[in-house]
């Protein structure tokens, strides 16, 4: 029982480490394109790329944050014009936020600068661990419910 709980511990470790490392990309990525959007506004737009137009209620949900705070997010980022608010045409009650241009291109944007600094970092791990690590990130991507890189934006 107390290898299992090591082999879990020693798991958890590695992810907390892998995910602090990932999350120092995407911070210094955002920072080089827009050092104005902070990166609960981001996943915002990564969630809008990814799901398409969506009412901000549902927004809330995917995010795990209140319906206020997704308003007052969505009311920052269409003030940013990185996203569009319009009414829905059969029910003008119903409200749907997406991405807008601006915010396609910055998401684009932050997305290549992500890829190109991944790059560079996975250039110094040896060829012999590669397969290794794709089924291992692929594994926690599908339990995280992450579609994959190839997949993920919606079409406009």
């Amino acid at each position: 029982m107390r290898a299992a709980e090591d082999s879990t511990e020693d798991l958890v470790d590695a992810v907390m480490t892998a995910s602090r490392a990932l999350l120092a990309v995407v911070a210094r990525s955002l920072a080089a394109v827009d050092e104005d959007v902070t990166l609960p506004q981001y996943r915002a737009l990564i969630v809008l790329g990814q799901r398409g137009a969506q009412r901000p209620a549902d927004l809330a949900t995917t995010l795990a944050v209140t319906p206020s705070t997704a308003t007052r997010m969505c009311d920052r980022l269409v003030a940013k014009g990185l996203i569009d608010r319009d009414r829905v045409a059969e029910d003008r009650r119903e409200v749907r936020v997406a991405l807008s241009v601006r915010g396609r291109a910055l998401v684009e944007e932050v997305t290549r600068r992500r890829r190109g600094e991944i790059a560079g970092l996975l250039e110094t791990l040896p060829q012999a661990d590669h397969h290794a690590v794709i089924g291992a990130l692929r594994t926690f991507a599908r339990a995280a419910g992450e579609v994959p890189e190839p997949e993920w934006a919606v079409l406009p």
